[in-house]
């Protein structure tokens, strides 16, 4: 990789070293300028939101994997909305990330007149409901994530999928899941079904974790992207014997001394709560496309020099609402929508 490297060394807990490039200092600064549009945004203030001409310009995700739209739309109106035993909220969080796109659910809700039940399941209807969408539109999946396959045979790769998820309900995955006794036990629960490597079990484990299934720690346990990990080799130069994991706990451990440094103000959600490995994991992957444009000199394993996506300001209110185990105190105007409603000693929640 070409490139000075930054003067400063980050001594790790292991003994070893890291010897950041000037990306570095980006990574923070594009972490800053984007929760500062989100907090902005949220407040309903006007546009501009920020003054950093790259995040003005282009699209990126928010600096909290979970208050992205998408993230958003699945915890409020997937995972807590409707029944909350474990095989229903585990149903219907794989039945919705496997396409990982609002408008093929909501596609489905109207179709089935509700919401997708394991109680009613039936592979073929879901997989005439969108044989049907795809010679409509074609589309059913999100550009977000690549979905392989999975090895069932069938020509289309939606049926393929209705057959693997009913396959993880017949097999107990479930109430594995739900007795599993670490984050890490989730992600290799999910990573042992086909078509699941080790991003999308992750990624999946995740989505899980938002519920009430299980409850684990966003900062135990973090799988590195193809996406992050360019982001890694364009912040730092090669670290023998440290893997990427271990850099983006570091990192995670460091972010406010590393705001303080370069005297950025960063707004935690809900005021309190910090960067965890997962937000940490994608601020990587995010300034691997920043640095395209603030650092063209740095090149990662993609070969990417443009981002392609430009941000458009969208003024809508934008609530937020997030699981009620945070314990998040954010005040919001709009009325609460459907899904879980407020009880006697439950946290005041989610709104912002």
């Amino acid at each position: 990789m070409e490139g000075a490297v930054d003067k400063r060394v980050l001594q790790m807990r292991s003994g070893r070293v890291l010897h950041p490039t000037p990306v570095f200092d980006s990574y923070w600064r594009f972490a800053s300028a984007r929760q500062e549009i989100f907090s902005r945004r949220v407040r309903g203030e006007p546009p501009p939101w920020t003054s950093d001409p790259i995040v003005a310009e282009h699209r990126f995700t928010n600096a909290y994997r979970a208050s992205d739209r998408v993230s958003q739309f699945l915890i409020r109106q997937v995972i807590y909305d409707g029944a909350q035993d474990v095989d229903e909220v585990f149903f219907r969080t794989l039945l919705f990330k496997i396409f990982n796109r609002i408008d093929t659910w909501k596609l489905l809700v109207e179709r089935l007149g509700g919401l997708p039940t394991w109680a009613k399941f039936d592979a073929e209807a879901y997989s005439r409901i969108f044989d049907a969408a795809m010679e409509s539109d074609g589309r059913l999946y999100s550009a977000a994530y690549i979905m392989p396959s999975p090895p069932f045979g069938h020509a289309r790769k939606h049926r393929n999928h209705m057959q693997l998820l009913e396959r993880m309900m017949r097999d107990g995955a479930p109430a594995r899941v739900a007795g599993a006794a670490s984050l890490k036990d989730v992600f290799e629960i999910l990573r042992g079904y086909p078509s699941l490597g080790d991003f999308l079990a992750f990624q999946f484990a995740i989505d899980l974790n938002y519920s009430a299934v299980v409850d684990f720690s966003e900062m135990d346990f973090v799988v590195a992207g193809p996406g992050a990990r360019d982001g890694i080799k364009k912040c730092f130069e090669p670290a023998h014997g440290v893997t990427e994991a271990e850099i983006i706990e570091h990192v995670a451990g460091i972010a406010d001394q590393e705001f303080d440094r370069l005297g950025l103000r960063f707004e935690k959600l809900g005021g309190s709560r910090p960067l965890q490995l997962i937000d940490c994991q994608n601020l990587f992957c995010e300034t691997d496309k920043y640095a395209r444009v603030a650092h063209p000199e740095f090149s990662g394993a993609s070969g990417r020099t443009r981002i392609k996506q430009k941000f458009s300001a969208n003024e809508a209110p934008l609530p937020q609402f997030y699981p009620p185990k945070w314990g998040i105190q954010v005040e919001w105007s709009a009325p609460q929508p459907s899904g879980p409603r407020q009880t006697a000693g439950q946290t005041k929640f989610l709104f912002r």
